[in-house]
């Protein structure tokens, strides 16, 4: 564990040199505006999230006017980031909850947040460090995670497990930020499909990047070196095999008879035949 808080600590300080303005990336005011926008960028992007909250947090501008919002009106408004139905019932309700159970004040504890509809303990996480500074845990989205598990400080894919993983390593006052780090290099440099390794600020102390290098050559190797090194592509053509065979007519069903072209052609024999019930002319 202490060479991993070591580990812990040095990402976190060169990621602070590589991001040293790194923030919530989602725009907001007050804590409700942050809560809103959170809620949103559920599988969508922050800026995105940002474009649709510019004009949504004019025309709704506290929990009272969310709370009274038409709800097939506020489907329409929150289109644009995704999963709209089920966004605006959470941000409606949620407006609600706020307004019934707490006087119309986001509440500033985790229990009490993950008891509003549409709330998990990330979106709570992200209030209470960036819109209250009280970090009571680390803020665990697609990136975070990610980029957590290649760098080796945890060996779990839950959310939960990896934010208890987080905390163990680093000290409360550095939660929230070490978060922000985290997610600007997983959208920078770690990214999902096709890690940036040989640019990373991190890569001789990331096990993942360690392990990439000693799979494939280095670049300046012949190009041959390296396409022996990568997986082959499976082949789209096989040979053929005696199983392959086609069977005969007589076993192929009705599909394959059917499929046989007609000695003549439909219009062909129409006009040879005589109409239904005459006798051919003589």
């Amino acid at each position: 564990m202490t060479d991993l808080k070591k580990r812990a600590t040095e990402i976190d300080r060169r990621l602070g040199e590589r991001h040293p303005d790194a923030k919530c990336s989602l725009d907001f005011t007050n804590p409700f505006e942050l809560l809103i926008a959170t809620i949103l960028s559920a599988q969508s992007t922050d800026a995105r999230v940002n474009i649709v909250t510019r004009s949504l947090f004019r025309k709704y501008p506290n929990p009272a006017a969310f709370a009274n919002a038409s709800l097939v009106e506020m489907e329409t408004d929150v289109k644009q980031t995704g999963f709209f139905r089920n966004k605006a019932k959470a941000v409606v309700n949620c407006s609600k909850a706020i307004m019934e159970r707490h006087g119309g004040e986001v509440p500033r504890t985790m229990e009490e947040l993950v008891e509003l509809p549409g709330v998990g303990r990330k979106t709570a996480n992200v209030v209470l460090g960036n819109a209250f500074n009280t970090p009571v845990g680390v803020v665990v989205d697609t990136h975070v995670g990610r980029v957590s598990g290649r760098l080796g400080l945890t060996a779990s894919a839950d959310p939960v497990v990896i934010e208890q993983d987080l905390m163990k390593l680093l000290p409360r006052e550095k939660w929230t930020q070490f978060a922000h780090r985290m997610i600007y290099h997983g959208r920078e440099t770690c990214i999902a499909r096709k890690p940036q390794c040989e640019v990373c600020v991190l890569n001789d102390i990331c096990p993942s990047a360690q392990w990439s290098a000693a799979a494939l050559p280095p670049l300046s190797d012949a190009p041959e070196a390296r396409s022996r090194a990568l997986p082959k592509r499976r082949q789209s053509r096989r040979t053929p095999t005696t199983d392959d065979r086609q069977s005969p007519p007589s076993s192929r069903g009705r599909t394959a008879r059917s499929a046989r072209p007609s000695s003549e052609s439909p219009s062909r024999s129409r006009t040879l035949k005589s109409p239904r019930g005459r006798k051919p002319s003589t």
